[in-house]
């Protein structure tokens, strides 16, 4: 169901929050009549920070103003009479709003759908679940709002009791002012004679009488009333500071540990529209009591009377300007976080939002941000408030930015859009660490006035913590450090500390988390995965995943110290495999044609019972971001037999499907899956011999091909000289047949120490012939064609 009409039978709360949306921005009726329309464009496909994507936009509101026009002409009688006019002018108001910033026009319509569909989705889930316990965040919200509502009645309050106040004193005042003039009439007395007197003081004295015990009485009252009133502003204050500690000290941080844990490939953390509207609702509500308590001194200083008002109101009044305070400044947040691996000369992004700057009218003076980086001691010099004399660690080119007021979406950010580290100073390392572990962090500073230059503050927020990287090869060990950051730092911690020691458990989640945002797959580490990394990383045997619950992992084991027996450490193994998976084998992982986490011993116990042909694609312990084949098939030397892994590069040349392909006597994927079915799909497609021969510009086009020659020899003996291979009948040119025996004559050996086929030899012969296979075959000189014996001491063929 469209959007629009789902939105039209909201109710209450949410149907005001929905009209809200709305205005001479965007009239509710260009939304009515053209929702068909809006709902079909491809508003999220513009990148709102990339100027190229302007012509889009341009794009869009065209056809928008068109859209309208075209609507307006289509009405027709009486009733359609006013509506053809309101139509016109609102698509001469859009044209005029937005033709010189059509980007704004995309930013509104995107707002206004995304609040559509929260509230659409918010009522739907509420109706759904009637008589059934909410969950705990809406509980949450829930609970908030009603608080809110709270503050909105106890300040109406306040206000109301103010001005009864003021209308007390007010009438005090002018008593008081009688009581002065009935003072003034006793002076005058004296000029009447005796009798006259004598009666006009009687009767004057009688009203002095009265009204100085009236003034007396009232002004008891007076006091009470401002003792009650201050004590009124002491229990909202205690109310609206619980309030932003739950929003401020749990939602909003909550929010940033999600934009952390996002950068470590968990979900994203969210939009930040709900809590900009509870930030600007606390910013209204304090600002309303802060102006209370200023109008309440103003009036004990128009009439003081001696008590404890004066001092109570000082401490509100210190009380609000600390909240209000406290409120700025931890509303200055990083929307969009610049990269955490940072490769100098580099370009990068990033964005800094004020949540309240709307509410408060920042925005009247707009405030300019600038960025600088520090290292991590200077971070927590900053955050001890001392003097770090403007120290910096680097020098970033395009660090300035003016915030700017979205009016459609109610924001004040500033998008850093073109920022370059140009470099970097780093300070002496401690003991083992590397540069890849040094942490820096972006500081984002500015300084804006509140209420007409009345609060003037000084803002400042830190970036997630960054690795500075010179050269792409330290992207891998950088990634380490962000991760375990990311993945184990505390809230409220001193910049940057993490534990050095973390629980298995917590560890495997992290990877868990990287591992399937790496490989964009569902398909995370299962169980039997995890006991495989636990085997690998504490070197142990235990196949059991609870033996391991309660054990330890330093940051030194995961990724500073090698693995036993290895030249790598426990992460660069890890994220060599999520590396080659991104990068080429995506679509095998999700099908679950890779087993993956499994070593030769396992994959022996997997396979011996298979029948011939079975293979599995497990992840080599030798090569790091390495896939090896590892395949059932009885002969009188073996049963079981592994290829030496295929990495990276190999798979830039052929891919994995065909290499497969390539090999007919691998028959069944591991368990028993037929290997066409599973990887048929992302075959290349052969070329018909007669167009694969046809030459283009005197060039006959080469095609390579995955040969395993000795072991084709091996199984075409063994089966009696019987079986064909796909791969069994090499050009003669290439590889004369005569090196296809059981024994062979080359005196390297095939099979490594550890029983692997050897094929980087094999794919440097394919690189040499399709080398020459490129040249005009008129133009080879005899004289450069390979020696008799050069392919007769390589390991593998091409056909």
């Amino acid at each position: 169901m469209a959007v629009w009409i789902q939105a039209q039978q909201l109710q209450g709360d949410a149907l005001h929050q929905m009209q809200a949306l709305y205005g001479q921005h965007f009239p509710i009726e260009v939304r009515h009549y053209l929702s068909q329309w809006i709902e079909s464009q491809a508003w999220d496909s513009i990148d709102l920070d990339n100027p190229q994507e302007n012509i889009k936009a341009t794009q869009l509101l065209e056809g928008l103003v068109q859209e309208l026009q075209k609507k307006a002409e289509h009405q027709v009688g009486e009733d359609g009479f006013l509506l053809k006019i309101k139509l016109g002018h609102y698509a001469t108001q859009l044209q005029n709003t937005y033709d010189r910033c059509p980007m704004e026009l995309v930013r509104c319509i995107r707002h206004i759908l995304y609040n559509e569909q929260r509230l659409v989705r918010e009522a739907n889930n509420g109706s759904s679940s009637a008589g059934i316990l909410v969950d705990a965040m809406s509980q949450k919200h829930l609970q908030i709002n009603q608080t809110f509502e709270e503050l909105r009645l106890v300040t109406q309050d306040t206000e109301n009791e103010l001005k009864k106040l003021q209308q007390t004193q007010e009438y005090f005042i002018i008593q008081y002012q009688e009581s002065l003039r009935i003072q003034a009439q006793f002076a005058q007395l004296a000029q009447l004679n005796p009798q006259e007197r004598l009666s006009r003081e009687t009767a004057l004295q009688q009203k002095q009488v009265t009204l100085e015990a009236w003034l007396q009485r009232e002004a008891q009252t007076l006091q009470q009333y401002r003792v009650e009133l201050a004590e009124k502003h002491q229990k909202t204050l205690q109310l609206l500071r619980k309030q932003q500690t739950i929003i401020l000290d749990d939602e909003l941080i909550q929010w940033k540990r999600r934009q952390q844990l996002a950068g470590n490939g968990g979900p994203p953390e969210g939009s930040l529209d709900v809590l900009q509207s509870w930030c600007e609702k606390l910013a209204e509500i304090i600002w309303q009591n802060r102006q209370q308590i200023r109008r309440a001194e103003h009036l004990c200083q128009q009439l003081p009377i001696p008590g404890p008002v004066e001092e109570m109101l000082a401490e509100v009044n210190a009380t609000i300007t600390d909240i209000i305070s406290a409120l700025v400044t931890s509303t200055f947040i990083i929307e969009k976080q610049p990269p955490q691996v940072l490769k100098t000369q580099t370009k990068f992004a990033a964005t800094v939002r004020l949540l309240v700057g709307g509410k408060l009218n920042v925005h009247m003076n707009p405030p300019q941000v600038k960025a600088t980086i520090i290292s991590e001691q200077q971070a927590k010099s900053l955050l001890k408030n001392e003097s770090t004399r403007n120290d910096y660690s680097g020098e970033i080119l395009n660090n300035c930015c003016v915030m700017e007021y979205h009016q459609a979406t109610g924001t004040l950010s500033a998008h850093f859009r073109n920022m370059s580290l140009k470099r970097i100073k780093r300070s002496d390392r401690r003991g083992a660490e590397s540069v890849t572990e040094e942490k820096f962090t972006i500081l984002f500073e500015s300084q804006f006035s509140v209420g007409g230059n009345e609060l003037v503050f000084q803002v400042k927020t830190l970036s997630l913590p960054v690795v500075v990287i010179v050269h792409g090869s330290q992207d891998n060990n950088a990634t380490a450090t962000v991760l375990w950051d990311n993945a184990f730092a505390e809230p409220g911690r001193v910049p940057f500390a993490v534990p050095d020691k973390v629980l298995w458990p917590q560890l495997c989640e992290a990877l868990n988390m990287k591992f399937k945002a790496e490989v964009q797959s569902n398909r995370g580490l299962t169980k039997e995965n995890l006991v495989f990394l636990a085997q690998k990383l504490f070197n142990s045997s235990s196949s059991h995943l609870e033996d391991y619950s309660g054990m330890s992992v330093s940051w030194s084991q995961f990724n500073r110290e090698n693995l036993p027996g290895w030249n790598y450490t426990f992460w660069q193994w890890f994220d060599g495999v999520m590396e080659v998976l991104k990068k080429h084998h995506k679509p095998h992982w999700n099908d679950g044609a890779i087993l993956g986490f499994v070593n030769k011993q396992q994959a022996h116990d997997l396979l011996i019972n298979k029948p011939d042909g079975t293979f599995l694609l497990r992840f080599s312990d030798s090569e790091i971001g390495g896939i090896t084949i590892a395949w059932k098939f009885d002969s009188p030397d073996r049963n079981l037999w592994n290829l030496k892994p295929f990495t990276t590069r190999d798979f830039s040349i052929r891919s994995l499907a065909d290499r497969l392909g390539d090999l007919s006597y691998l028959i069944y994927v591991f368990p028993d899956r037929p290997k066409d079915e599973v990887f048929s799909k992302y075959y290349t497609p052969v070329l018909a011999p007669a167009s694969a021969a046809k030459a283009v510009d005197g060039y006959v086009k080469p095609q390579i091909k995955q040969v395993v020659p000795e072991f084709v020899s091996a199984s075409s003996d063994s089966a009696g000289g019987n079986a064909t291979y796909m791969d069994q009948a090499p050009s003669p040119a290439v590889c004369p047949q005569a090196h296809y025996s059981i024994y062979p004559q080359n005196p390297d050996p095939v099979l490594d120490q550890d029983g692997e086929f050897d094929l980087d030899e094999t794919m440097d012969v394919a690189r040499h012939v399709e080398e020459l296979l490129r040249r005009p075959m008129d133009s080879l000189d005899p004289r450069l064609s390979p020696p008799a014996g050069l392919f007769a001491s390589t390991r593998g063929s091409l056909s």
